[in-house]
């Protein structure tokens, strides 16, 4: 007898539909499993054998012949146990094939008949209901990250045997049910605040604006003087995820199989800070099934690198589409992968390899050509990404000994939440969401100058040797300051403080 199963396969963060057809039939017993399966789907045969056995049912000693369509997509991983396994019990009559074509079927089974969680649930999720499918069957694990999605009637199951009975029986079971919106209300921050920042006006500000236009930013600075502390507050500063960027989140983590440690919904922004030994493809994804990295695992949140003049410069040109297109895409010969990519890059170094040169205290021991080289390391190209280049100093005697407390954080996410409300308002007709992304067009008409503005803009390309790309950072910076001060229009003030965020650009 023959039998189809529907269940997915994951491409990049989207989801692609499988059917597993599964043929039982005369012939000497065996298992062939067809339709260009990896490693993990062949040992499901050797799987699903001992899982079927151990939850009570019969196993066909016939010939089975299970395929898995379309036939030129290769498929991964031990999700395929549980829709093979459900296909193998009703091709032999053991389940009624009533409900096959309205579910999709994901789950890796263990030998005693245990279903255990898989990966990608939530891209799954989000493809069936695109599709038309009814619902999900999946394991009790999974069950709230498909359920998140919406539009769907999910089921989680421990056991194979109960998947069996919901075949037979269904009216016994009910589906599992989360209210997405509601979920991510009751979620409260629980990151650092920034009034725990002594000083540092200037840095301060500069998370501000970078929090409120989403632009990207860099501290230089001597050791010890706060980068990183300043670094690891801004998500604190940050507006709350809306449930559209959740569900964007969660679903790229769920493919990553990170979602278990946060839950069935990411509610906080992501803040990823890898090493400064970090490959390319870690940052980027890769691998022959390519998987995001670490740029894409912190879209729609921070992408921190610590010591950025430590990482070695290919890996860091690795960043100059991403930042620039808000998506990276990853070519391999059988396939073409995006995965989004849209973070705030924050960085932080020290301005020499002593780490001391501008130090008021600390004398600097480098030579010119020492601190040339060093800033060698950093591309021109890349540099005119970051919009946001401050100098950290160190605090101040009185500044490290003071009691009392900084501004904190939830009264700096206020006023970021109006700026940001704003450019909404203004990008009503545009598919913008926020300053940082704004290209030529938005910028003529939303940045234009006056003249007295425009001269000033003109000396500092001259005298700071900007390019055009580095121009246009500025405006879109001056465009937030403006924002944060209910200003319509751009003043030559605005312009101003975003030109000095610039003034380490070509630091040697």
């Amino acid at each position: 007898m023959l039998a189809r199963i529907w269940s997915a396969s994951l491409v990049g963060i989207d989801a692609v539909k499988v059917g597993v057809e599964v043929d039982v039939a005369g012939g000497l017993p065996g298992i062939v499993v067809v339709g260009l399966p990896d490693t993990a789907v062949q040992e499901s045969r050797e799987r699903v054998k001992a899982a079927l056995k151990h939850a009570g049912y019969a196993f066909p000693m016939r010939k089975i012949v299970i395929n898995l369509t379309p036939a030129d997509l290769r498929k991964e991983g031990p999700s395929f146990d549980l829709p093979i396994s459900v296909g193998i019990l009703a091709a032999s009559e053991q389940v009624s094939p009533q409900l096959l074509e309205d579910y999709l079927f994901l789950g890796e089974v263990s030998l005693d008949g245990g279903l255990r969680p898989v990966a990608g649930v939530v891209a799954i999720a989000a493809t069936a209901r695109q599709i038309g499918i009814k619902g999900l069957v999946v394991p009790i694990d999974n069950a709230q990250e498909a359920a998140i999605v919406g539009g769907l009637t999910v089921y989680g199951f421990q056991h194979l045997s109960e998947v069996a009975d919901f075949l037979n029986h269904a009216d016994r079971y009910q589906a599992v049910k989360v209210n997405g919106a509601e979920e991510l209300a009751r979620s409260r921050f629980q990151g650092l605040d920034l009034r725990d920042v002594k000083g540092q006006a200037q840095a301060r500000r500069a998370l501000e604006i970078a929090a409120a236009g989403g632009h990207n930013l860099i501290f230089v600075g001597p050791p010890g003087s706060g980068k990183t502390m300043l670094a690891r507050r801004l998500p604190g500063v940050l507006p709350p995820l809306t449930f559209e960027e959740a569900l964007e989140v969660t679903q790229i983590h769920s493919v990553a199989g990170l979602l278990k440690e946060k839950g069935s919904l990411v509610s906080d922004r992501p803040f990823r800070s890898p090493h400064h030994s970090a490959s390319g493809p870690s940052l980027v994804g890769g691998g022959s099934f390519p998987r995001p990295g670490e740029i894409s695992l912190a879209h729609r949140g921070i992408l921190f690198l610590d010591e950025l003049t430590e990482f070695k410069r290919d890996v860091l040109e690795f960043l100059r589409q991403p930042l620039e297109d808000g998506q990276v895409t990853i070519s391999r010969t059988r396939q073409s992968v995006s995965f989004p990519a849209k973070f705030t890059l924050v960085a932080s170094t020290n301005p020499c390899p002593c780490g001391y040169f501008g130090d008021t205290i600390q004398p600097c021991t480098c030579t010119p050509r020492h601190r040339e080289q060093y800033w060698a390391k950093l591309s021109g190209p890349l540099m005119d990404r970051i919009d946001l280049q401050v100098a950290v100093n160190r605090l101040k005697p009185e500044e490290i000994t003071q009691q009392s407390l900084g501004e904190e954080s939830g009264a700096v996410r206020q006023r970021v939440q109006i700026a940001r409300a704003r450019a909404r308002d203004r990008f009503q007709q545009e598919a913008l969401h926020c300053n940082t992304e704004m290209q030529g067009r938005h910028l003529r008409q939303w940045c234009q100058l006056e003249s007295t503005t425009r001269l000033l803009l003109e000396r500092a390309i001259n005298k700071l040797g900007l390019s055009a790309r580095a121009t246009d950072r500025i405006l879109k910076v001056a465009r937030t300051i403006a924002d944060l001060e209910a200003s319509d229009h751009l003043q030559t003030p605005h312009v101003a403080e975003a030109i000095q965020y610039r003034t380490i650009d070509r630091m040697q």
